[in-house]
């Protein structure tokens, strides 16, 4: 039962990361899995259950990936890094950041899937924040930026590098702008 429930999270997650909130179905997602609707329901009453419950995961999975970066790398532009690479992930897979998708329609969301954006993003720019001050303090990261200044460009530019390398087949455009974010924020 466990699996199933899984299952049918995973394949939200894809449904919405590739075609939004209001793009998907789950008459979509009983096909993409191959079980009837009722068994959906039986997981997830509402549509807006059920991505809450993908959105809470995605958190979770991200949280788990910023604490293992912070782990593996001491230098702050090796965190930046291994940060992009997780977009360049989503990217290699066809799909978008799930946060972006359900912010792109926020007008039309429940508001609880916003909350739940609005927490996403605020505890990637805190960890970032916290990564570059480190950094400064280290000397690895300009001062010409404050620590907060660094997060929002490092956030804004993958969300849209990730919107133009999904946009343009065949871009690079994480990898450059990577390589870009290493040489502004380098001290």
């Amino acid at each position: 039962m466990g699996d199933r429930r899984s299952e049918i999270l995973s394949a939200a997650e894809r449904l919405v990361r590739g075609r939004g909130y209001s793009g998907f179905s789950y008459a979509d997602l009983s096909e993409t899995i191959g079980i009837r609707k009722p068994s959906i329901h039986h997981h997830f009453s509402t549509k807006e259950e059920l991505v809450l419950a993908v959105l809470e995961q995605y958190r979770l999975r991200y949280a788990d990936q910023l604490a293992l970066i912070t782990k593996a790398h001491a230098n702050a532009l090796d965190q930046i890094e291994a940060y992009g690479k997780l977009y360049l992930e989503g990217a290699r897979q066809g799909l978008g950041c799930l946060c972006a998708a359900l912010n792109a329609e926020r007008e039309v969301v429940p508001a609880a899937l916003n909350v739940g954006v609005n927490s996403f993003f605020g505890e990637h720019l805190e960890w970032l924040s916290r990564g570059l001050a480190e950094g400064q303090n280290r000397g690895d990261i300009t001062r010409r930026l404050s620590a907060t200044q660094g997060a929002n460009l490092i956030l804004a530019t993958l969300e849209g590098a990730l919107l133009v390398q999904r946009a343009i087949d065949g871009s690079d455009s994480i990898t450059m702008n990577l390589a870009s974010l290493r040489v502004t924020l380098a001290a």
